[in-house]
């Protein structure tokens, strides 16, 4: 995937400007979470529900991001992208699948499963500079 330096085209810039607009709420309100006790009185009551909605919002807000970047790019971005995105999605399904598996079997920690958002990420970061063509 493209620098956030070197976004020359209006799709790219379109991109950056929504994933900081989708990112900035996420941060603020997961650093809340993490650093106040001012959710502690929604924690499993339905208003819970209103605040893991507000979270997951921005991530859907994401994903969108991406997707828009491929249906607004050219085929050769698109094509890289989607297979960067393709492969990510993988390795996250993998290593999630395999944890699940060792938690079931092995005796390994629980893991909260919104952790497969940024191991998406993670994998895409990781995937990405090996996947520079469309063929």
């Amino acid at each position: 995937m493209m620098t956030l330096s070197r976004q020359q085209t209006p799709s790219g810039r379109r991109y950056v400007l929504r994933t900081f607009a989708f990112m900035a709420p996420y941060v603020a309100i997961c650093v809340a979470m993490m650093t106040t006790d001012a959710f502690d009185g929604v924690m499993g009551k339905p208003a819970g529900w209103v605040l893991a909605a507000a979270v997951s919002a921005p991530v859907i807000g994401q994903i969108w991001a991406t997707l828009a970047l491929m249906r607004e790019s050219d085929e050769f971005v698109r094509m890289v992208t989607a297979k960067q995105f393709i492969i990510a999605s993988g390795m996250a399904m993998a290593i999630a699948t395999f944890w699940g598996f060792g938690e079931s079997f092995a005796g390994a920690p629980h893991l909260p499963a919104w952790l497969i958002y940024p191991l998406f990420w993670a994998a895409f970061g990781l995937a990405a500079p090996f996947i520079r063509t469309s063929n």
